[in-house]
């Protein structure tokens, strides 16, 4: 994937304060070519409000007169779409779409539009298109910001640049190994016999109390530092308990 090969274009935004928080979006995830096509206000001190961190985005930014202008050069385009559509489209949703993105990217010119707030890209846009992208929001209020959607988009690609960086598992890189099977059974020991002595189980009716507790610490995972934690609040717990005579 090349993020440099990837243009984010905005048809026709009507805010200018979405352009901004647009930019924003964008280098939040590693993209930063904007194209915007007849922009209703812009330059505009509301773009530049949104876009806080992210200047350097909106002051790149292309402005053209017309859609065909902005992908003039690009091999690869996907148009965002809520449309149904008499013809069939290709249509996938930003995570399937992501892919076809970061392979085209590798070597092409692709621009992902984004249309007008209110409505869209027009049908006539649409054809411009070799992919049509939906992202699959509730039926009940189906309705996007369109800052939101462009991160949508954006995170999707970001995930698969990342994707060699990320831990393969919550547990990678911990700070302790995890406690071994004969610590944590001299754990359970010692807890049966703390919970005794204070008297919060009893040895003659125990029922279940500590195959429950057994299955709570068995599905948190402790590790050595955790497990040595408990046992110490143990001892000292015992410190507390009256002895007999």
């Amino acid at each position: 994937m090349n993020p440099d090969n990837i243009r984010i274009v905005l048809v026709n935004t009507s805010h200018p304060g979405n352009i901004g928080a647009v930019a924003r979006a964008m280098k939040n995830m590693g993209l930063s070519r904007l194209c915007l096509v007849a922009p209703r206000q812009f330059p505009d001190e509301q773009a530049t409000w949104r876009a806080a961190g992210a200047l350097d985005v909106l002051e790149q930014a292309m402005v053209c007169d017309t859609l065909e202008e902005a992908i003039a050069d690009c091999q690869f385009v996907v148009g965002t779409s809520a449309r149904e559509r008499r013809i069939p489209w290709p249509l996938l949703d930003p995570r399937q779409c992501a892919g076809h993105i970061a392979a085209a990217s590798s070597r092409e010119q692709v621009a992902v539009l984004f249309g007008r707030e209110d409505r869209g890209l027009t049908n006539e846009e649409l054809k411009l298109c070799n992919l049509h992208l939906n992202i699959p929001s509730d039926s009940a209020y189906s309705s996007l910001n369109l800052a939101m959607a462009v991160q949508i988009v954006c995170y999707e690609l970001r995930m698969l640049q990342v994707a060699d960086d990320l831990p393969v598992s919550a547990d990678q890189d911990w700070d302790a190994p995890f406690s071994t099977v004969a610590n944590m059974e001299r754990f359970y020991e010692h807890l049966e016999k703390t919970l005794v002595a204070i008297g919060f189980l009893d040895p003659q009716a125990p029922r279940q109390l500590m195959v429950r507790l057994r299955r709570l610490y068995s599905r948190v995972r402790l590790d050595e530092m955790e497990l040595n934690i408990l046992r110490g609040i143990l001892t000292e717990t015992a410190k507390h308990v009256p002895r007999d005579g």
